[in-house]
């Protein structure tokens, strides 16, 4: 799993965003809404130009009105004065909170089940198809490290890496090297696995499930959304943030609701015996850039 590094969003969506509520409240309560969304997007923007600090995430809550920025141990003395001024600059549109876990990268079949690519061990995210053929899905940052896959330590090729981001985003696409049909499927680590059937968007307050060879199944709540993290290693952007812990050899892994794949494990803080926080690159968005389908 990936240590974390974020940033801002510009305002493309904002003029949209204050014409429907122009159009479905009050004259004055639409005004102080988009005036509202105006606020945290323009504070995302002076975070994203101005303390884009490696260690530090955040994401915006919209039900409390404000950005949560997450500064882990390793941001002190000049970059923890630089981080305070500017969200003291921005007063309460901004509030920052630490963290005792470093921000980190979760790197060390089924969704869920360990693949090792040389010295790394990550965890397989969903099968899926592209142009005819299977493969599986699994964190950039992991896909950057290995060119071929095994399923177990030292075992035989079973993928090769077709394609593979980070930093901006966190996704690989491994494409198996033989043609048998893999259905998409999450392993429960408990004898049992749940099939995967669609891809979808998450949104703050579902309850969701994460697979890692690390930790198995980990059971949680969706935070955030489009959260920018800044690992040490570069950012990424538009994020799932939840409060389900992992552990290093997780990252890759799969995050669901039941049958809908929702994103693949990047990094976060913590751990299983402490608790955490987590961050996941969205399955949608990986589908579209790849041409690829749950298969």
């Amino acid at each position: 799993m990936k240590t974390f590094r974020l940033s801002l969003r510009a305002l493309p969506a904002l003029a949209a965003t204050a014409a429907l509520v122009a159009v479905t409240l009050p004259p004055q309560q639409a005004a102080g809404a988009a005036s509202g969304a105006a606020r945290l997007a323009v504070a995302r923007q002076t975070l994203d130009a101005r303390a884009a600090i490696p260690g530090t995430a955040w994401v915006t809550d919209s039900r409390a009105g404000r950005v949560v920025v997450t500064a882990d141990p390793t941001v002190t003395g000049a970059r923890l004065t630089r981080l305070t001024e500017v969200a003291d600059s921005l007063g309460d549109a901004v509030v920052v909170r630490r963290t005792t876990a470093r921000l980190t990268r979760f790197a060390t079949a089924a969704g869920g089940d360990g693949v090792w690519g040389g010295a790394a061990r990550c965890s397989l995210g969903f099968n899926v198809s592209r142009g005819g053929r299977p493969a599986f899905l699994t964190a950039g940052h992991c896909g950057n490290a290995a060119p071929e896959w095994s399923g177990t330590r030292g075992g035989p090729r079973i993928a090769v890496t077709e394609t593979s981001v980070f930093p901006g985003q966190d996704y690989a696409l491994a494409r198996y090297t033989d043609s048998a049909a893999r259905p998409s499927a999450v392993d429960l680590h408990d004898g049992g696995s749940r099939t995967i059937t669609r891809a979808g968007e998450a949104h703050p307050g579902e309850r969701v499930q994460r697979s890692g060879s690390t930790t198995g199944v980990r059971s949680g709540t969706v935070t955030g959304v489009d959260a920018t993290v800044n690992y040490q290693e570069g950012r990424v952007d538009g994020l799932i943030e939840t409060d389900v812990c992992a552990e290093p050899g997780d990252s890759g892994g799969p995050l669901f609701d039941r049958g809908t794949a929702l994103g693949i494990t990047s990094g976060g803080t913590g751990n299983c015996r402490t608790g955490g926080k987590t961050y996941y690159q969205p399955v949608p968005q990986v589908l579209r850039a790849l041409g690829a389908s749950i298969g």
